[in-house]
């Protein structure tokens, strides 16, 4: 679990990159209406969670430094009796100054007054602009106090400091108490994976599956996703973002399963392929093989001084030569790879950062994702093959769809594969649903 101590470290480390006599504004998520009067259920806003762990909307944060004297306060939503009856409880401003170290909590509903009285007289402002609406109003109306109140002598700020660049640098680098959180949440995810690999029949539904891997996320402790899980059985695995999980699992296909968990805050992301009925077939197991082979290249050379492209680079080697072995791309292996022969059968990249957000934030430097790797990152590896329908390939290649993917750590003399914990060989899996079934 990550303590307050640790949250306020963060906006320690916040404080100590901010320029002197500046101010730091940051706001909570908002409530988004799924149907009339009813809302989807609330995440907050990352960034602001970063900073306060804080779990409420209509709040919002601000800092103020000048010289070596901090201040943090917190805007939230007003203890309301009658609310609280119908919409679930509210901390309130006495008892956030318990749980949190803060030095002030102020009602939001006060926001508009306060903002221009304490950010006045400030240089610098920092903020993450476009982030959310009510942020960008509220930043708005701040900035037209100040220009207004020439008369009781308020001075705006001279900069405004896009906010999110330091944050997105910060979030990059994993301490040890994000890391633990993170291994529980490969822990949970990995088996529900197992779980889905066991309970799996043909005839079933892709929904079904998705019901047995968010049990497994909810009975422990892990009650949300962290996205739409993607349970896509046969050619829908050739859909990269498919989420309808609406089709009938066929005996004969595999399914892709691209599920993970949020656990405390942070996420997990897990890609399986597998059989439905148990046993891969001969053109099933070829192109998986292949990806596998990709994939454990792949994190063979994720540490630190290497980069993701220098990966994907030889994700592309192995997957030129092993679609030219086995037929489906012809040609000479170096024409082949100089025309990206391969992009027809995989079109997205390598993997992504990963924390807090599913895809997280974080420079990558380049397109091609260059950016030196160094202890702390996290990342995913998830190379994958998929042959669509109408592919111009041999038919016992089409609908094919293949992707493995785990989550990494980069260490200080390699990586720790954060989602070990399920099985990937066709031999292991095999050997499990086989146990399975029995």
């Amino acid at each position: 679990m990550i303590t307050e101590q640790f949250f306020n470290g963060r906006r320690m480390s916040l404080f100590e990159k901010m320029s002197d006599n500046s101010a730091a504004v940051i706001f909570a998520a908002s409530e988004k209406t799924r149907s009339l009067d009813t809302e989807y259920h609330f995440r907050q806003n990352s960034y602001f969670y970063y900073l306060t762990g804080f779990n409420e909307p209509e709040s919002a944060l601000l800092l103020l430094k000048s010289g070596q004297d901090t201040q943090t306060i917190l805007f939230t939503r007003d203890k309301d009796k009658l609310q609280e009856i119908w919409h679930g409880r509210r901390l309130g401003q006495a008892q956030a100054l318990k749980n949190f170290d803060i030095d002030q909590a102020l009602s939001i509903n006060e926001l508009t007054q306060q903002l221009p009285e304490l950010v006045n007289g400030s240089d610098s402002l920092y903020f993450c602009q476009g982030e959310t609406p009510e942020g960008d109003q509220a930043v708005t109306q701040l900035m037209a106090s100040l220009r207004a109140g020439v008369k009781k002598n308020w001075r705006t700020p001279t900069v405004q400091i896009e906010l999110r660049s330091i944050l997105d640098e910060m979030r990059l680098f994993k301490k040890s108490e994000e890391v633990a959180v993170m291994r529980r949440a490969s822990v949970i995810s990995a088996n529900a994976h197992t779980r889905a690999m066991q309970f799996i029949a043909p005839d079933q539904f892709e929904y079904q599956l998705e019901a047995e891997i968010m049990h497994e996320f909810a009975s422990n402790g892990a009650r949300f996703a962290a996205y739409n899980t993607i349970v896509g059985g046969g050619h829908n695995a050739c859909i990269l973002h498919y989420t309808e999980n609406e089709s009938v699992l066929n005996d004969g296909d595999l399914v892709l399963i691209d599920a993970g968990c949020e656990f405390n805050g942070y996420a997990a992301d897990i890609t399986r392929t597998f059989p439905v009925n148990g046993k891969f077939s001969v053109e099933q197991k070829a192109i998986y093989n292949l990806v596998l082979k990709a994939q454990l290249a792949a994190i063979n050379m994720i540490k630190p001084s290497a980069q993701i492209k220098e990966a994907n680079d030889e994700v592309l080697k192995i997957f030129t030569q092993g679609l030219l072995d086995l037929g489906i791309i012809s040609g000479d292996f170096d024409e082949a790879l100089e025309q990206q022969a391969v992009k027809e059968f995989y079109m997205h990249g390598l993997g992504h950062w990963i924390g807090i957000d599913v895809h997280d934030v974080g420079d990558y430097r380049s397109a091609d994702r260059s950016r030196i790797l160094a202890p702390g990152m996290t990342l995913t590896i998830e190379p994958g093959l998929y042959i669509s329908e109408d592919a111009d390939v041999d038919p016992k290649w089409r609908g094919i769809g293949v992707r493995i993917e785990d989550d990494l750590l980069v260490t200080v003399d390699g990586n720790e594969v954060l989602t070990k914990d399920v099985v990937k060989t066709v031999a292991e899996i095999e050997a499990l649903m086989a146990q399975a079934q029995a």
